[in-house]
């Protein structure tokens, strides 16, 4: 016989899933291993560069199980990290392990998914703080 899970976890996982479903499918990929790593550097990396204020905010608006991923190795006391789009790009690159060439199509359809899944004005108000070029780069249109 299976293992069981309460009820509320059970809820937890299939929400964490119905994002990482929505990222699979943006990206054109049935990789739930890539979706995953994607998913939460794009979490740690806006987590990163903005405050702690705000940081704290956007994570209510997550499931639980990516609140989890998100909160992962954080540091309050060291953000919001200064970086600029070429800083941004370099640490996806690392974190996710992807090529440098795929971050353009990759953050714009992640961020596209996390708009979906977040309430109203809570991307956006987070997206605010984030300079100019790393903003472009998370909204540019997806193909």
């Amino acid at each position: 016989m299976p293992p069981t899970h309460p009820p509320d976890f059970e809820h937890a996982i299939h929400t964490a899933n119905i994002w990482l479903k929505a990222v699979s499918e943006a990206l054109g990929t049935e990789d739930r291993h890539l979706a995953h790593r994607v998913l939460r550097t794009w979490l740690h990396t806006l987590r990163d560069r903005v405050t702690v204020d705000v940081a704290a905010h956007f994570a209510a608006q997550l499931p639980e199980l990516l609140r989890g991923a998100y909160y992962d190795g954080w540091n309050p006391s060291a953000v919001p990290i200064k970086y600029d789009r070429e800083g941004y790009v370099n640490r996806f690159v690392q974190e996710a392990k992807v090529s440098a060439e795929d971050v353009p199509r990759i953050v714009p359809a992640v961020t596209a998914v996390v708009r979906e899944h977040v309430s109203p004005g809570q991307l956006e108000a987070a997206l605010e703080q984030l300079p100019h070029d790393i903003r472009a780069l998370l909204l540019q249109p997806t193909a």
